[in-house]
């Protein structure tokens, strides 16, 4: 349940429009639901202002399917990361206003308009093309949660005149998230150059010495630069919630 359905439930019982008993049987499944496979946390909007969020790596098609279906019935948007494409093909056939991106697997459905409610702009970048899945999950998780997003990509340090010809763009953001894999240099620069939160995000992509994301993550935990914070390997979901989370204050 989100914070506007609860007050609108509030202020119908208020008024006299809707009873105790309902309210009742409406709130019974706060704060959490058991579907025998799954316990979903109904209270998570309340609590942290954003619902669950569905993980769909290792989860059969149904049960993302039940899930989905449990967190609609709550007046939730609903967001599911990791979700192969055979999968979301199930879940559009039910959710046909649904919207998957197959870069990132990454599929998203709004029960109700997301609010705006960060105080400036989230900037997203990747060193190269090949990082663009990470960073549009990114992207789209700092977007459901009611940022303004804008994307930087493929200005990685082998070229480093792409990503200082963006200067403006840079100053410009308040908070900013720089995904690379390789040798994960590309934070360490950004962090140099500006004065606001850069979140690092190493990928696995990279020759074998990369150690499928190890390297970059090393690199980026040895940041010589101020500012920066580091999540997990291709947690680009990671990333985005906690730029949305800063973009808030």
């Amino acid at each position: 349940m989100n914070i506007r359905k609860l007050e609108d439930l509030l202020k119908k019982v208020k008024s006299g429009k809707t009873t105790l008993d309902e309210a009742k049987a409406q709130l019974k499944s706060l704060p959490f639901e058991d579907l025998g496979f799954s316990r979903i946390d109904h209270h998570r909007s309340l609590r942290k202002g954003f619902p669950e969020v569905i993980w769909g790596e290792g989860k059969t098609a149904g049960q993302i399917l039940t899930i989905t279906k449990q967190l609609k019935t709550k007046g939730q948007n609903i967001l599911i990361t990791r979700l192969e494409e055979r999968k979301a093909k199930a879940i559009q056939r039910a959710f046909p206003k649904s919207r998957y991106y197959p870069n990132s697997k990454v599929l998203t459905y709004l029960t109700h308009p997301v609010l705006s409610e960060g105080k400036g702009t989230i900037l997203v970048i990747s060193a190269g093309t090949t990082d663009i899945p990470v960073a549009e999950e990114a992207a789209v998780t700092a977007q459901f949660m009611g940022n303004r997003v804008e994307t930087l990509y493929d200005v990685g340090v082998a070229g480093i005149h792409r990503l200082l010809s963006e200067r403006q763009r840079l100053e410009a953001a308040r908070v900013l998230i720089v995904v690379a894999g390789m040798e994960g240099a590309l934070p360490s620069v950004v962090g140099g150059l500006v004065d606001r939160p850069v979140i690092a995000v190493p990928t696995s992509v990279g020759y074998g010495t990369s150690f499928g994301g190890i390297t970059a993550l090393l690199a980026m935990l040895n940041s010589c630069a101020s500012g920066v914070a580091v999540v997990n390997i291709d947690n680009g979901f990671g990333a985005g919630y906690m730029a949305g989370l800063i973009n808030r204050i």
